[in-house]
């Protein structure tokens, strides 16, 4: 079984992610394309959280036969163990392109986590949960790991700062991650200052949950009829998820940064209406004309991620120009091209916008030639 919806809901995912990627570079953005500065969730806030969910739909059908009465063997761990180390090093790729005007990796301050790590340890993880727990305890892990981070989190003290201080430095995660990864490796821009990381390893515990949810839907799609009480099932659910992690906000904020318990509960909510809306019109209703240009997306979102961040990194890391005040070619383009007639903000959104269109006529050529490319 594949659920055309599913890749829909990917590609409208990636789509997102390029956008607010891009449209993040500039100075000047509409406050939804950004990320909350702390506490608090915008639309951007809900891109990453939707990739893990998606993730976790995605096991539901790569993992099903091997969860039922049929053992996994080596073979299938070996196979995860394969893809969680290709996106790890994808990442550090990512991390360590273009330094300093050359291509280099510079092992005494590369970053060690981030965006594709998250996803190879949460979906590392999250493969082993449901290979060797059974249904009950699947969900009883996911309570654990998120109430256990949330009563860590706010009531273990951290040395110099004390219990409960949830800024950039004098969280809980940030601590443990400094005492695991050296500073130098860490996240040193946003105001962490290589003293935490917003994709540590300590918040990736409740993220691994984001991916589960995603699970724990697949599992209930699948023994769903194809029909609109489904979709209102999905809806339901949802809107429960939302509330509850709107309350539980009010005890531990939402927040992306930190990952917070809240934010999982939070996020997985707007997932799930998302997926409903998807599903409802493309399974249940079969209008599926305008979901074409997502579904070719979907179908290459990890591609189109890593080549989207290269292209990103030169143009803010290559210049226009010589001497110390040539401008970016990120910056050139758009001052000169955009921002020039357009403003500032109207500016960065069309060069933004721009560039999921290229993005999406790449993934269409590769549609065309069947290039699939898999992790």
């Amino acid at each position: 079984m594949r659920l055309t919806s599913l890749d829909v809901f990917r590609g409208i995912t990636i789509a997102a992610m390029i956008l607010v990627n891009m449209a993040g570079v500039a100075d000047d953005v509409y406050p939804p394309l950004a990320h909350a500065d702390w506490h608090g969730c915008t639309p951007t806030d809900l891109v990453f959280p939707f990739f893990l969910f998606i993730v976790g739909v995605a096991m539901t059908f790569s993992l099903s036969k091997y969860t039922a009465d049929n053992k996994p063997t080596s073979t299938v761990y070996l196979r995860i163990l394969r893809r969680a180390a290709i996106l790890f090093a994808l990442g550090l790729l990512l991390n360590g392109f273009w330094n300093k005007g050359v291509w280099t990796f510079d092992l005494s301050s590369i970053r060690i986590m981030g965006v594709l790590q998250r996803i190879s340890l949460t979906y590392l993880l999250a493969s082993l949960a449901v290979l060797n727990l059974p249904r009950k305890g699947q969900w009883i892990l996911a309570a654990v790991l998120l109430i256990g981070y949330w009563l860590t989190m706010m009531y273990v003290p951290v040395p110099e700062y004390g219990a409960g201080v949830l800024t950039r430095d004098g969280n809980f995660g940030a601590y443990i991650d400094r005492l695991i990864i050296p500073k130098a490796h860490l996240y040193a821009g946003d105001g962490f200052k290589n003293l935490g990381d917003p994709e540590g390893l300590f918040s990736t515990i409740p993220a691994v949950v984001s991916v589960l949810a995603g699970y724990f839907t697949g599992q209930w799609i699948r023994k769903q009829p194809v029909q609109t009480r489904t979709s209102v099932g999905l809806a339901l659910f949802g809107i429960g998820c939302l509330i509850l992690g709107w309350a539980w906000g009010w005890v531990f904020p939402i927040n992306k940064k930190l990952w917070t318990s809240s934010y999982v509960v939070f996020t997985s909510g707007w997932a799930l209406l998302l997926l409903a809306a998807c599903y409802e019109l493309i399974e249940v209703r079969l209008i599926k004309r305008w979901s074409k240009p997502f579904e070719i997306m979907g179908l290459n979102a990890i591609a189109l991620f890593v080549a989207s961040v290269l292209l990103i990194k030169i143009l803010v890391k290559t210049t226009i120009g010589t001497g110390e005040t040539a401008p970016s070619t990120f910056n050139w383009i758009y001052q000169n091209i955009f921002a020039s007639w357009a403003g500032t903000f109207n500016g960065s959104l069309l060069f933004a916008l721009i560039t999921v269109f290229l993005w999406w006529g790449v993934a269409v050529l590769m549609y065309r030639q069947r290039w699939f490319l898999k992790v």
